[in-house]
């Protein structure tokens, strides 16, 4: 006697109570949700998930609580809310990446009615099983783009929701429910099962029934079309094919041939962002190709340095094809471009001129060979985690940080232990970007970016021990006093120290100098600074020369003033 299928049951707690909360707008921060959260139960931390260069929300939050059962209440009765006007999208954390990429129990629906919003969409499908994830695809505005996904934690619930809501109607319109598909395996179907050609340069005299049988040679066609605008032809034009291999024959016999007077060309037909994506590419990896090992990236380039100026010194070593020294309007910005005819004068160049000083000038020049931005990036960051203790230097264990150096928020009254006072900001702002707490040393993010532990606990303020604290900056690590002449600082005193530690005592150096001017804003520009990948040279001479300083403080507070946050990334029902 065969049983009945028992319904389905409530969703697997995970060990932590950990709430993921999606689709939020770029203006909500953690104290934001800390004032909804709490009014649930006590929470532990949150964390909004920020882009690591800009700073700016990626749309989307971590909330910790200290119980399961107010975690569970949570997402029970906060999700689909309200939050700044855009419904939130609330789950289970899945730490295990495997389940989100296998694929498993993740269905695709399309054709979606714009009336249906996550709710509908979670209140259609839960019948079938539990939920992990039930989502919407959202434009920037917060419209529905027609489409949406459901993961499952069952397969065979993912499979049932298939086989039964597939062409229902709902709402106003009939949906389309399948298995996920990842874009790449859809992306490498698509190469292989393509029946779409796209023509351009036809001859305008060609008709309708010539375009057809050209194409119609090759195989079965269902739908050719000229395009055209007001009756006159566009000179392009679309063929599609029954069969795939039909529509690679005629792209292969017709393209290069001519049409009627004209000579025509012949692909497949693509999307207009898969086009761009793939010409960018290409245009790329042509650039790198051609100034690979001739063209040269110069900085510490003096402001009264013109670009003739640039082009002599660089022509003793050979034939100087083009020369660019990059500025803002009619401010230099210190650094430029030299292309040479052949890599042997490029390398020449190098070794001549990098660490020498011009005639009549104060800092040595830097040239090095140019390298595309991305490949620069990823040299950088593999150059920092392989410093000992990485990007932010090592952190005390439980010292509430995120991977990748992103603080958490603690509650007033919650703060354990041994935490740094400087992880309860009411917004998850890196120590980069925020003024030193009262009573501390000035430290900032970057390699060396972490406060000691000193002050009153949670407050950030003297402790009663002379107002010092008992660490300042990180145990065993070289103090602030060092070797000075006269009390002034010198790159020479400089010098015995890490890169790390020079930065440091710099800033220590710029921050009081800014503070005379912007005080309130001193803790950020210094930590513009630091992290700017400016030279020890070209941040030292900005303690002499006041004029350079006054520059470089007007240019970080106009970045400041036009930063604006936007909401990045897009994804499916997974986190």
């Amino acid at each position: 006697m065969s049983t009945p299928n028992p319904a389905p049951g409530p969703l697997v707690k995970p060990p932590s109570a950990s709430l993921y909360v999606g689709d939020l707008v770029p203006d909500v921060t953690e104290g934001n949700l800390f004032d909804i959260f709490n009014n649930v139960g006590p929470v532990s931390s949150i964390r909004v998930c920020r882009d690591t260069h800009t700073r700016r929300s990626l749309g989307y939050a971590y909330v910790n609580f200290h119980s399961v059962v107010d975690a569970e209440r949570a997402l029970d009765t906060l999700n689909n809310a309200l939050i700044s006007g855009r419904p939130c999208r609330i789950m289970w954390s899945q730490r295990d990446p495997t389940i989100r990429r296998s694929g498993l129990g993740n269905v695709f629906i399309k054709n979606l009615d714009p009336k249906i919003t996550h709710k509908e969409l979670y209140d259609t499908f839960s019948q079938f099983g539990s939920i992990l994830s039930c989502k919407v695809a959202m434009n920037e505005s917060g419209e529905s783009k027609g489409y949406g996904f459901v993961h499952f934690e069952a397969q065979k619930s993912a499979e049932q929701a298939c086989a039964m809501v597939n062409d229902m109607q709902l709402v106003s319109k009939k949906v389309f429910v399948g298995p996920f598909i990842a874009r790449k395996v859809r992306n490498q179907h698509m190469e292989n099962s393509w029946t779409n050609v796209y023509v351009k340069d036809i001859d305008p005299n060609v008709t309708d029934a010539q375009f057809e049988a050209a194409f119609a040679a090759y195989g079965k066609v269902t739908s050719p079309c000229i395009e055209r605008k007001e009756g006159q032809t566009t000179c392009y034009g679309f063929v599609n094919f029954e069969h795939h291999e039909d529509a690679t024959r005629a792209v292969d016999g017709l393209n290069a041939t001519k049409l009627g007077e004209k000579t025509i060309f012949c692909c497949r037909a693509q999307k207009k962002q898969e086009r761009r994506i793939k010409l960018r590419k290409e245009w790329e990896q042509l650039k790198l190709n051609k100034y690979q090992g001739v063209n040269l990236y110069i900085k510490n380039i003096e402001d009264d340095i013109d670009e003739e100026r640039l082009k002599k010194e660089f022509s003793v070593f050979g034939n100087v094809v083009s020369h660019k020294i990059m500025a803002d309007g009619s401010n230099s910005k210190g650094f430029g471009f030299v292309c040479f005819s052949a890599p042997e004068e490029a390398s020449r160049a190098i070794s001549e001129l990098n660490g020498r000083t011009l005639p009549g000038c104060a800092k040595p020049l830097y040239v090095a060979y140019h390298e595309p931005k991305e490949l620069r990036r990823a040299k950088l960051a593999a150059q920092r985690m392989s410093k000992p203790g990485g990007i932010r230097g090592a952190v005390p264990q439980g010292a509430g940080m995120y991977p990748g150096g992103a603080p958490y928020l603690y509650p007033s009254g919650n703060v354990p232990q041994g935490y740094y006072p400087n992880m309860i900001p009411p917004t998850a702002v890196p120590r980069a970007w925020g003024a030193p707490p009262q009573g501390y040393p000035v430290s900032y993010g970057g390699p060396m970016g972490m406060v000691g532990r000193g002050g009153s606990r949670g407050r950030g303020g003297p402790n009663q021990r002379g107002g010092q604290g008992r660490g300042g900056v990180r145990r065993n690590q070289p103090q602030p006093p060092i070797e000075q002449e006269g009390d002034v600082l010198t790159l020479q005193s400089l010098s015995q120290y890490p890169y790390e530690q020079q930065k440091l005592f710099l800033g220590e150096k710029l921050y009081p100098l800014i503070g005379k001017t912007h005080l309130a804003l001193a803790g950020k520009i210094t930590g513009m600074f630091l992290d700017s990948g400016w030279s020890i040279e070209e941040l030292f001479y900005l303690l002499t020369d006041e004029a350079k300083l006054a520059e470089k403080i007007a240019h970080a507070i106009e970045v400041l003033e036009n930063a604006q946050p936007e909401q990045g990334g897009e994804g499916v029902a997974t986190q």
